[in-house]
């Protein structure tokens, strides 16, 4: 076992070192001035001194691997740099931001896993019936939604048609809004993107779950259960769906990694101030220090679930670490 978690650690290291240094190297490959990408168009209207302080501000001036070498202790110490449109530090723009991307994303896993489970478990329950053919059509249908198409839609009937819900934003602002009373202006402006979000991400739960359960439903100890004349709601709950929550919880590890960057659309459409809005304001703006940052961080949060659902995997299925331990 302790071989097996050396191994991996060992493999997701020289992963973390192959994904910085190609974080390293792709702006420094990309034709152009490099002062173009760190400060923008405007560098033609630079003088001389400015433009030698960006770049040794940046250490361009230095060798290769004296960059990579400071690029690496930036990155270990949390200094992202400076983004030049923005005219702030990269480290607090991620800080102000990845709340609200945590907030969002996080609800809308926990709530799209929580409602695939269910619909999962009921649709393989009653397999063949017009419930599951009535929960295959709606999660399918939903699955087809482009997320910015669904996000328009409930901005129209919710926001400008009933006035229920704010069009943009996590908050509102010069409101000064405290306790309770700010709970509530965040809350209303969360549900038309957390909707949006779990609408388009319930269905690959769904689907997963039915599989699994229908997998489980055929194990001879289901069979001998029901022989018993066990209660179906024991045999349901009990035991086939504990059972066919695995490989959910697997997808739900891996799902976590993709957290900062899986509501990029989403954030854009309802202008909501997260991570995956930042990468898009930098692409727009090409802001190539925030661009930069913002992927490393999304890709190292991949990175880290992967890990986690590696390590915690073993402890959530037991068939699992009796092997590994072989």
């Amino acid at each position: 076992m302790l071989k097996f978690y050396v191994g991996k650690f060992l493999q997701y290291f020289l992963v973390i070192v192959l994904m910085l240094t190609l974080n390293f190297l792709l702006p420094r490959l990309m034709p152009g001035n490099p002062l173009v990408f760190l400060a923008g168009e405007d560098v033609g209207f630079m003088t001389s001194e400015e433009k030698n302080e960006i770049l040794d501000k940046h250490g361009l001036n230095d060798s290769i691997p004296q960059q990579y070498i400071s690029y690496i202790k930036n990155i270990v110490t949390g200094d992202f740099g400076y983004s030049y449109q923005q005219k702030r530090s990269i480290a607090d723009l991620l800080k102000e931001r990845m709340p609200w991307t945590l907030l969002l994303a996080g609800l809308g896993l926990v709530i799209s896993t929580i409602i695939g489970v269910m619909f999962g478990a009921l649709s393989a329950w009653r397999r063949g019936s017009s419930t599951d053919a009535n929960l295959l059509t709606m999660f399918m249908f939903l699955s087809a939604m482009p997320s910015f198409w669904i996000g328009m839609i409930l901005v129209s009937i919710f926001s400008a048609q009933l006035g229920l819900f704010p069009v943009f934003g996590a908050e509102s602002g010069w409101s000064n809004l405290t306790g309770m009373d700010r709970f509530f202006d965040i809350l209303r402006h969360l549900v038309l993107p957390l909707t949006t979000l779990v609408l388009i991400s319930v269905t690959n739960t769904f689907m997963i779950m039915r599989y699994s359960m229908l997998n489980v439903l055929g194990e001879d100890y289901i069979m001998m259960a029901k022989a018993k004349g066990v209660r179906d709601r024991v045999i349901k709950y009990k035991h086939a769906m504990r059972n066919a929550l695995l490989p959910v919880a697997t997808v739900f590890m891996l799902s976590l990694g993709f957290m900062l960057g899986g509501a990029t659309v989403i954030e854009t459409v309802f202008a909501y101030p997260g991570v995956g809005r930042l990468m898009f304001e930098s692409v727009v703006s090409r802001d190539y220090p925030l661009i930069q940052a913002t992927f490393l961080i999304i890709t190292f949060s991949v990175v880290i679930a992967n890990l986690l659902a590696d390590i915690l995997y073993p402890f959530i299925d037991p068939k699992v670490g009796g092997q590994r331990e072989k």
